[in-house]
């Protein structure tokens, strides 16, 4: 367990003050932006330190993407941050078997299958309505369990010199079984994104449909790599000519080698499964003795200022607020995913099970 230092909050808020700058004399134009400064969104409690108030966070997110946000909330409001960072699987499983007796007051997940696997074992505390209400119903608990803090899209990356979008893409992922796509596709049935997909598609359409997709991209010699990033470096390198990845990845690719970088993504909306939004998500546990402080903490993970963050600095899509996305995404309205509680997305084991039957995953 970590408890967050104020050296580091400070370091955080000089690195803070720079970006801002640059974002002021560039006008957003393609400039760095990072979250305001705690001037810009007044607090919610007092800034002298109150070391009663303590908030412990069980991440399923990765340390070097949220650990600013955290640093951040503590130095605003005084409350001493104690954080575990591990994977979302990982944080889930180990919320389960510490039960009411855990430590935690607050669980910040990388994805909803683990939120949802948590809020059906009756671990996770209501998040009040005002809460709620920040926030599309498409993105957060039916039950009002745990909410969405930020957006992944599924996309098609796809080569820019051997696709035309408009011409050569098909309508739906669940045609890239097709024989002219043979050996031109690259997947990461490893991924827990992925992972989430599958499960998307066995709920959506059925579990016999599921199964004879992931067996038609095995047997059309779809390409395996290890995640999202080799995918979409294997796109622009033409070593396939379209992958299936999460959005942000090219965002990052873009930031790093401008325009002239060899792939882009393509939204495949019309409900299909191919066109699945996914988000991280944040949820209260029952056990919890803090809920007031857990509360504030949700409600500054939804405010400009970390949605702020979450488009500009990860790159994902906020989700409240009124934040727009970075650069030129298309809007979250206009995506169209396929109808879906994404606290379903809970079996993870049944996907895994389906991935070794049908011998994607060894």
């Amino acid at each position: 367990m970590k408890s967050l230092s104020r050296l580091g909050a400070r370091a955080f808020w000089l690195r803070a003050g720079l970006l801002l700058l640059a974002v002021a004399l560039v006008a957003c134009g393609g400039g760095g932006s990072t979250l305001p400064p705690a001037a810009a969104s007044p607090p919610p409690a007092p800034t002298t330190p109150d070391r009663d108030r303590t908030l412990t966070v069980y991440s399923g997110r990765s340390q070097t993407l949220v650990h600013p946000l955290l640093v951040t909330f503590g130095e605003q409001t005084g409350i001493d941050i104690r954080v575990k960072y591990a994977g979302s699987s990982s944080t889930a499983a180990t919320l389960l078997e510490e039960g009411d007796n855990t430590p935690a007051d607050v669980v910040f997940m990388q994805d909803p299958g683990s939120l949802g696997i948590l809020a059906d074992a009756g671990m996770l505390s209501q998040i009040p309505q005002a809460s709620l209400d920040k926030v599309d119903p498409r993105f957060r608990s039916p039950a009002g369990l745990w909410i969405g803090t930020s957006g992944r899209a599924r996309t098609i990356i796809y080569n820019t010199d051997a696709i035309n979008p408009v011409t050569d893409l098909p309508p739906s992922i669940l045609d890239f079984t097709r024989p002219e796509w043979r050996g031109r596709v690259g997947w990461a049935p490893r991924n827990g994104s992925f992972q989430a997909f599958v499960t998307a598609l066995r709920l959506t359409l059925s579990e016999d449909s599921a199964r004879e997709w992931l067996i038609g991209m095995r047997d059309n010699d779809a390409v395996d790599y290890p995640n999202n990033v080799t995918t979409v470096s294997a796109a622009a390198a033409g070593e396939v000519d379209v992958g299936f990845v999460n959005h942000y990845y090219l965002e990052r690719f873009l930031e790093e080698h401008g325009e002239v970088f060899g792939a882009r993504n393509h939204y495949l909306g019309n409900g299909d499964p191919g066109a699945l939004v996914l988000v991280a998500g944040v949820g209260i546990l029952d056990a919890s003795e803090n809920k007031d402080i857990a509360e504030e903490f949700v409600d500054f993970l939804l405010g400009e200022p970390a949605q702020t963050y979450f488009a500009q600095e990860i790159k994902e899509y906020p989700v409240s607020a009124g934040v727009e996305p970075a650069g030129d995404l298309p809007a979250l309205e206009s995506l169209d995913p396929p109808n879906l509680d994404l606290g379903s997305l809970s079996d993870l084991e049944g996907t895994l099970d389906l991935l070794r039957d049908t011998e994607v995953l060894p």
